[in-house]
């Protein structure tokens, strides 16, 4: 497959309401979307990086810069391009995952769309349809949480994972114990909490929590392990499994119980497959987590939560979740449940009036 070039385009979307976590409050969803036009087909990807850098080292406009300056001209002279060719062939750039996935994505879409073949056929998946959960952020009083999550709960959503952070920890958690029962929940602290907090977290065991996602830094894979003989809530790491490899080295230190696959995070869907083999070779459940993405993302996200070792309900939520219009036709949530795409690709692409529409910047790499 010959690369002739790749179009990037920043997006911004507003969100349907603010969305707080540890890190901060976003009401706008700035992201990349590459198209890659090859002499076959065109590919889309979506990048995972927000407006800032909080979640991780990487924002949008130095993924926008690092793609058109070295990532994308970097595939300029490899002949007969596919997408398991991208990733050797960027490892020489230091960091800049959610980049790299991005790349990756559009090139491994358009390879699909020509070659007929689905995002789940070629990953591996064994559902047609996945279970979902809704990531709730932080609001402004215990009230509001309990409204807002009978809302997720009586739209169908079958998990609910909790934002947490010191001071908005034990009490929402009890409180929504207490007015909901016997739900699937489970939290997410975004590296919120340091080594000495352990005793403070393990006032969380006593509710029965599906895990505690990512408490300490992402480096300190040690203090995850401690904190794991400290508490009996399951740990899930996040940012702390940024390959295959550190999947592997946290589950034989015993830093955690669970994993969240964040293809972004990972450098594409097909490390993300791989983390996802280590795991189930271990007995490792893992879930597919989300950085708010559009419906590419979300296109891709959903067909890799139909693997095999996905178990526990990922953040793959409906559009309406987090937007009142949609890149692409909406993903609606029935029964709990989102389709896996069954198209060639992605299954989706992007409406052209609404990208225009939300597009605040475009840049045309081409390759010689």
């Amino acid at each position: 497959m010959k690369l002739i070039g790749v179009e990037i385009r920043t997006i911004r979307v507003p969100l349907v309401s603010p969305f707080r976590t540890s890190f901060g409050t976003e009401t706008v969803r700035e992201a990349l979307v590459l198209r890659a036009v090859t002499g076959e087909a065109e590919g889309w990807g979506e990048c995972g990086a927000g407006i800032a850098p909080l979640y991780s080292s990487e924002y949008t406009h130095a993924s926008a810069d690092v793609l058109s300056r070295y990532l994308i001209p970097a595939l300029a002279g490899v002949a007969d391009l596919d997408a398991h060719r991208v990733a050797p062939v960027l490892a020489g750039f230091k960091g800049h995952r959610m980049a790299k996935a991005a790349l990756e994505t559009a090139v491994l879409d358009a390879e699909l769309r020509a070659a007929g073949v689905s995002f789940g056929r070629a990953l591996g998946a064994v559902r047609e349809s996945v279970p979902c959960g809704v990531s709730v952020g932080i609001t402004g009083s215990i009230p509001e949480l309990l409204d807002t999550v009978a809302g997720y709960l009586e739209a169908g959503y079958l998990r609910i994972k909790l934002k947490i952070e010191p001071g908005w920890d034990v009490e929402p958690v009890r409180a929504v114990r207490e007015r909901f029962g016997d739900i699937l929940l489970q939290v997410d602290a975004n590296t919120a909490y340091g080594r000495g907090d352990a005793r403070h977290l393990a006032g969380l065991d006593p509710f029965g929590l599906l895990l505690l996602e990512q408490p300490l830094a992402e480096d300190d894979l040690l203090g995850h392990a401690e904190l794991a003989g400290r508490i009996s809530t399951p740990i899930c790491l996040d940012e702390s499994i940024v390959s295959a490899r550190a999947a592997a080295d946290a589950i034989a230190m015993g830093a955690c119980q669970v994993v969240n696959i964040k293809p972004g995070r990972v450098g594409g869907y097909l490390e993300a497959r791989r983390i996802h083999d280590v795991c189930a070779a271990h007995g490792v459940p893992v879930w597919c987590g989300g950085m708010l993405e559009t419906g590419l993302g979300r296109a891709a996200n959903v067909a890799l939560a139909a693997l095999p070792g996905f178990t526990l309900p990922g953040d793959t939520s409906a559009s309406e979740r987090y937007y009142r219009t949609d890149l692409t036709p909406p993903f609606v949530l029935e029964d709990g449940h989102l389709a896996v795409p069954t198209g060639p690709g992605l299954g989706v692409a992007p409406i052209p009036e609404i990208l225009d529409e939300v597009t605040v910047a475009t840049e045309w790499v081409p390759l010689p």
